[in-house]
């Protein structure tokens, strides 16, 4: 297809128009919603990999528009009274089929590459320090999945001519599609459908780890079942009796199959760590992974100096390292407590917001009474929890002061933690350094609250 037949065929398909649709839709949704897509470290322009993936999590909606849009493409002979005409000349059915789907083919997928650019650039323009193409599969996997879901929508539409066939197909890949992402969202072994089924989605779940990528065998399986389907779209377009037709499906079955025996079982092995971003980067005894090592310099100082605090606290039981935490842990796990190091995770914004001074204070507190509180939105931890750190950090530095960055505002910090602190200060130091040092033990373990500890409770 030259340059000409392409502009001739943009003026007359709504290929135009189905590539605008696709960008400006999405690029509304991730700049004018709020969401997880602008939080934290998984922020959609964070990272190379949290852009693709962000991006891919848009087909939950974008992918059914394609199809949609495809099937009203499909419907374009049919309309103009033209099918028996066309099919008596002497050019093959294939070659206007390629020209048609070629024309589709490459508006999506020039739309889709822009969306992802758009999020590219950012992340250059920030402060990651870890580039790679271990994204490049998943943006690629996309607009692949648009350009299959698209040409599909096409040969459904040329097949079956009817006014109601682009919003019939539309609403079935909506539906489709929300019901396998649903049970890959599950991610257990009881769920509904099972794991290699939910993956022909094309779209990808809720971005929630900076340290998780796709694996090679959901790439591969994938692609697989949507060249499939792209095939099927294809030679339906082409076809001219309902015996190719029928012939016609065979790719879509072909690509389900052996879809269906490359791709994972296990959810476990649907999302594997992407060891390159997790590797540690140290300054000392302070590390942080790949994916933050912009943030080194901002933590080695004031963590330094909260080891050495913690050593004149706590003595040869005080953490000799801070580092990183790279643990997958869903929503209600209980985060890690080592007793060697001090773990920060910068989706906590006790940690992620503080500087300086204020860091120092923030790493000294999770260093002396680690955060039990199950993972959520916030890493911060109950108010009893947040309120107890402050109170142990502020018996290290002599004065008290609520911790910044936490879900919980300074005023109802200092309301629970100013009475327990009046009176761990009016004890004899030996005592305020034993509750102190029951306050980090109870915490490793996870038992007991730790104001409930330093105000002398049974717990202690």
């Amino acid at each position: 297809m030259n340059f000409r037949v392409l502009r001739i065929e943009l003026r007359r398909s709504v290929a135009p128009w189905a590539g605008a649709v696709v960008l400006t839709t999405a690029s509304a949704f991730l700049y004018l919603l709020h969401g997880p897509w602008w939080n934290g470290t998984v922020s959609w322009t964070a990272q190379w990999t949290s852009t693709a993936l962000w991006t891919r999590a848009l087909l939950v909606y974008l992918w059914p528009l394609a199809v949609g849009l495809g099937a009203l493409q499909g419907l374009r002979d049919h309309r103009s009274k033209m099918s028996e005409l066309l099919t008596s000349t002497p050019r093959p059915a294939w070659h206007r089929a390629a020209t048609l789907a070629g024309t589709v083919a490459v508006t999506l997928a020039s739309a889709f590459a822009l969306l992802v650019l758009q999020g590219a650039v950012q992340v250059m323009l920030g402060d990651t320090a870890y580039t790679h193409l271990g994204w490049l599969p998943i943006s690629l996997v996309g607009a692949l999945a648009l350009v299959a879901g698209a040409v599909l929508g096409m040969g459904m539409g040329r097949t079956l001519p009817s006014p109601l066939t682009p919003p019939a197909l539309a609403v079935t890949a909506f539906v489709f599609i929300n019901l396998l992402r649903m049970s890959t969202e599950s991610g257990t072994p009881t769920s509904m459908v099972p794991n290699r089924i939910s993956l022909l989605s094309p779209a990808v779940t809720e971005v929630r780890d900076v340290f998780l990528t796709l694996s090679a065998s959901v790439h591969l399986g994938q692609t697989l079942w949507l060249l499939g389907m792209a095939a099927t779209g294809f030679a339906l377009l082409a076809a001219a009796t309902w015996r190719a037709r029928l012939l016609a499906l065979t790719p879509v079955l072909a690509g389900a199959v052996l879809a269906l025996l490359v791709l994972p079982a296990d959810p476990r092995r649907t999302y594997v760590v992407d060891r390159a971003a997790a590797a540690m980067v140290c300054d000392g005894p302070v590390c942080v992974t790949k994916a933050h090592q912009a943030r080194l310099d901002d933590l080695a100082g004031p963590g330094r100096r909260a080891l050495i605090l913690l050593h004149d606290t706590l003595g040869d039981r005080a953490p000799n390292s801070i580092r990183e935490s790279t643990a997958v842990r869903g929503i209600g796990d209980t985060p890690q407590r080592p007793h060697g190091a001090v773990l920060v995770d910068f989706d906590d914004r006790v940690i992620a917001d503080a500087e300086g001074e204020e860091l120092t204070r923030a790493l000294l507190a999770q260093g002396l009474a680690p955060i039990c509180f199950a993972r959520s939105d916030s890493e911060s931890g109950t108010l009893g929890e947040i309120a107890g750190q402050s109170v142990a950090a502020g018996w290290v530095l002599g004065d008290l002061k609520p911790l910044g960055g936490s879900a919980h505002s300074a005023r109802d910090q200092l309301d629970v933690a100013r009475p327990v602190w009046k009176e761990l200060k009016a004890l004899p130091r030996s005592e305020q350094l034993a509750r102190i040092n029951a306050v980090h033990t109870a915490a490793l373990s996870c038992e007991g609250d730790p104001l409930d500890i330093l105000d002398g409770g049974a717990s202690r």
